[in-house]
């Protein structure tokens, strides 16, 4: 072997070293380097890493470069120990590929100071091709190269540690916009993923949430891809991809990095926590809207009740008068049929005004015995106009003579009204509207079945949660259903839905019969 100058290939090494970029480019240098400056037929280094050791080789003619497995740290100390070893014969050197061709080989341990990163093997084919001027020429190399490797290890760690927080700076600043939409916030994410990776130019991302994707230009399908879940409240969400758009060598998993593992394993929970935080204020701020609505109801009902008190006075005298006016004797005929008109009119007055004050909860609550088919006729008092209105079709069907409950007249009003109001919310472009009541053993039965849009099983399961709500802002509160399965659980009993898309919903409510209530009075 034809010595080279130990100060040139030295320099070539460290400077190669100096250089940012990947570690497999790097160690292609560094073969590259040793195969020309030695004249070296083959190339093996094994390096050693965090649990195992790296075996990557290389050849001179044809010029490949490939990673040929990994061994164990101790059986590479086991040949560490051994110390500098060439020989004619390779077996002996332990070379990993032996094959019979190379019949001169060299073992150099890699050693900086105290501490030992591996092995340089040199093959060559030619017999008797190391000597003695080689052997010490390839030991000062092996402690530049162990230099060069530590050095560059160190700088690629820093590197990617710069990389990796400044890609979580990035996230939380983007997450610090308050007013951007979570498409374009996941957006921005995506964004700053490839600079992150080992080969930014052929780094591509996606994000994926509820089935809705952002990517940045590039990604395709079936590249060498690394992923992480997105797990919001325990439930998977969607998903965070890198890829390589080319082929890149193998690394701790594929061409990845164990570094870039945790990155990514750490933006997907970041993401998983943005959509939280924007889904609970998104929540809060339609609470807030949802009570200030119930509590502007509450005003009107207030308002509502005060002015029927305010009302109840006038008509009474109107009414007081009217009958002392119709006893009168000798009054026109015409007079008697207005007198009579002005009585009624008086009448239905004070029957809106007497229904208007139950429904705003201005008399007191009491539980009485009362007819569930006589609640209903009374509550469809002010329910068929409405109905008639929004062209829905009422059947009604109310067993007479039905055991007696001890309810409350109001609350059961109550439980009526929000039952055919949601219904009725369900057929926007009409149907037809079932009430019935009816007597079953130990309970008597309050069913409303429309023809609406019916619902799936998710929100099915949802509509007894306070102000949960499919409609739109302003056009529900949330809070009707609930109301109803409070009443219907406080008086003892219970509902039931029976609901499927398309096909409409029903809703039968059963209260329950229990001594002296089970007898008609």
């Amino acid at each position: 072997m034809e010595v080279p100058s130990f100060r040139d290939l030295s320099r070539r090494i460290l400077l190669s070293a100096s250089r940012s970029r990947p570690n497999v480019d790097f160690l292609v240098d560094v073969c590259d380097i040793l195969l020309d400056c030695t004249g070296s037929d083959a190339l093996e280094l094994w390096l050693k890493e965090k649990e195992d050791c790296a075996c990557w080789a290389a050849t001179r003619k044809p010029r490949r470069f490939y990673r040929l497995g990994n061994l164990y740290p101790h059986d590479v100390e086991t040949l560490v120990e051994e110390g500098l070893v060439w020989t004619e014969d390779a077996r002996v050197a332990g070379a990993l590929d032996d094959d019979g061709v190379f019949l001169s080989v060299i073992r150099v341990p890699l050693s900086a100071g105290e501490e030992t990163v591996g092995l340089m093997v040199l093959k060559a084919e030619q017999k008797g091709y190391f000597d003695r001027r080689a052997a010490a020429l390839c030991e000062d190399i092996g402690q530049t190269v162990a230099i060069a490797v530590n050095h560059h290890r160190v700088q690629l760690a820093q590197r990617e540690r710069v990389k990796e927080l400044t890609c979580l700076y990035e996230l939380a600043r983007t997450a610090a916009h308050n007013r951007m939409d979570l498409d374009r916030l996941l957006e921005t994410v995506a964004v700053h993923l490839p600079p992150a990776w080992q080969y930014p130019e052929s780094t591509a991302a996606r994000i994926t949430v509820d089935g809705h994707n952002v990517t940045t230009p590039g990604f395709e399908e079936g590249r060498d891809r690394q992923a992480a879940e997105i797990v919001v409240g325990g439930r998977p969400r969607g998903v965070v991809e890198v890829v390589y758009t080319q082929d890149k060598p193998e690394e701790d998993e594929g061409p990845f990095l164990v570094e870039e593992r945790r990155l990514i394993d750490t933006v997907a929970r970041e993401v998983a926590a943005l959509i939280e935080r924007r889904e609970a204020e998104r929540d809060r701020v339609r609470l807030e809207e949802q009570l200030r609505h119930a509590d502007r109801l509450a005003t009107i009902g207030q308002l509502a009740a005060g002015v029927a008190h305010e009302l109840n006075e006038p008509l009474g005298s109107i009414l007081g008068f009217a009958q002392l006016a119709a006893k009168q004797p000798g009054l026109p005929e015409q007079a008697e049929r207005d007198l009579g008109r002005i009585q009624d009119a008086s009448l239905h007055a004070r029957e809106v005004i007497r229904k208007l004050m139950l429904f705003a909860r201005q008399t007191e609550p009491s539980m009485r015995r009362v007819d569930l088919s006589e609640v209903v006729e009374e509550g469809f008092y002010f329910l068929e106009s409405r109905c008639a209105r929004d062209g829905i079709e009422v059947v009604r069907r109310l067993a007479p003579g039905l055991p007696l409950v001890t309810a409350d007249r109001a609350q059961l009003h109550q439980v009526l009204v929000n039952l055919v109001v949601n219904a009725l919310h369900a057929m926007e472009a009409g149907g037809t509207l079932t009430v019935e009541t009816r007597a079953e053993p130990d309970a008597v039965c309050l069913v409303v079945s429309d023809t609406g849009c019916g619902m799936p099983d998710e929100v099915r399961e949802k509509v007894f949660v306070p102000f949960f709500t499919t409609k739109d802002v302003g056009e529900g509160t949330g809070l009707g259903l609930p109301v109803v399965h409070g009443i219907v659980s406080a008086h003892g009993g219970g509902i039931e839905i029976e609901s499927r898309p398309g096909q409409g919903s029903r809703f039968a409510v059963r209260l329950p019969l229990g001594g002296e209530e089970a007898e008609r009075s």
